[in-house]
């Protein structure tokens, strides 16, 4: 991705750790974190410091590298990562991976480095499938944030966006602000960087824009996609698609195949991550919107039922219902 002209990933190895857009410090400020061992990497990984499916099933590529390295013990590692975030299947499909190549004798960096580059060109042929969707003067609705800083580079639901931009093709994005985390304003902050229009709006205002006739497609990415197309997605997605079906407008997925489940039969299945209540209580920064009295639910993802889905932009093909 493009930062103040110079091209940038959401995470890479240099000397001999893993280096981290630190995401909870943007869009305000850029700041670098520095992962030394597997246990930096478990606290980039639950406190979102590195965030979205993709690049977290590469922090766990990484960290599994490093636990050969300094643990010598890779099944201990691998449980560890497991026990971070349980929604999200590519942290899954990265650690099976890592552990796979690493049994097999091969070295462990390699097979890190591997995978991250295997993952950033999926998302590349992603954004190279899903451009052809798009027509001069769309409006697209996004929601969380799947653009680099979710996938290393390129992103999913953001690689179309960004190609078809580059190709010349004037498009307008309305981000979804995305609460509690705001996740949105990553959004924001690739579309600046990248020079495509675009405006935050807070969530519950996609309907408003929609029976408008404002928004011509919406795309979003996963977390996982259960084997019938259920799929989890950052929580307000499942209104988004409801509300997309409702006023005729496409809805697609963007995933590569690392966060396709073949494992469970539907969304039923699919694990929902609880998050720390603060994230809602607390607001931004060191503000605090709520008193502590107040009881909240703080749920991450919700789960789409695939009957919503227009059509799934894989790094292979668009999948069509």
């Amino acid at each position: 991705m493009m930062i103040d002209g110079e091209e940038h990933r959401a995470l890479w190895f240099e000397e001999d750790s893993v280096k981290f857009i630190d995401q909870r410090k943007l869009p305000h400020k850029f700041e670098v974190f520095t992962a030394k061992n597997v246990d930096d990497i478990i606290f980039a990984i639950k406190n979102m410091v590195v965030r979205g499916a993709p690049a977290i099933g590469a922090a766990a590529a990484y960290g599994m590298a490093l636990g050969k390295k300094q643990l010598n013990n890779v099944d201990v590692t691998a449980e560890k990562l497991r026990s971070t975030r349980p929604t999200a299947y590519d942290l899954f499909y990265a650690v099976e991976y890592m552990l796979s190549k690493i049994k097999n004798g091969e070295d462990p960096l390699s097979a890190a480095s591997a995978y991250v580059e295997d993952i950033v060109e999926r998302c590349r042929r992603i954004g190279e499938n899903g451009k052809r969707l798009i027509r001069r003067g769309m409006r697209i609705l996004t929601h969380c944030n799947a653009g680099a800083l979710a996938t290393v580079d390129y992103g999913t639901a953001l690689a179309p966006i960004r190609l078809a931009h580059r190709d010349g093709i004037e498009i307008f994005v309305y981000v979804d602000e995305t609460r509690p985390r705001l996740q949105g304003l990553l959004t924001s902050w690739e579309l600046k960087h990248e020079g495509i229009e675009h405006m935050v709006i807070v969530d519950n205002a996609a309907g408003y824009f929609m029976k408008k006739g404002e928004i011509d497609m919406v795309i979003v990415g996963a977390d996982r996609i259960a084997k019938n197309g259920d799929f989890a997605n950052k929580i307000g997605t499942y209104e988004k698609a409801v509300l997309a079906r409702e006023n005729n407008i496409p809805f697609y997925v963007a995933a590569p195949k690392s966060t396709f489940d073949m494992s469970i039969p539907d969304g039923d299945s699919i694990e929902i991550e609880e998050r720390d209540n603060m994230e809602i209580l607390g607001g931004i920064g060191s503000s605090r919107i709520m008193p502590g009295w107040i009881r909240v639910r703080n749920p991450a993802f919700d789960v789409t039922p695939a009957k919503y889905v227009t059509g799934y932009i894989t790094e292979e093909k668009i999948i069509k219902k």
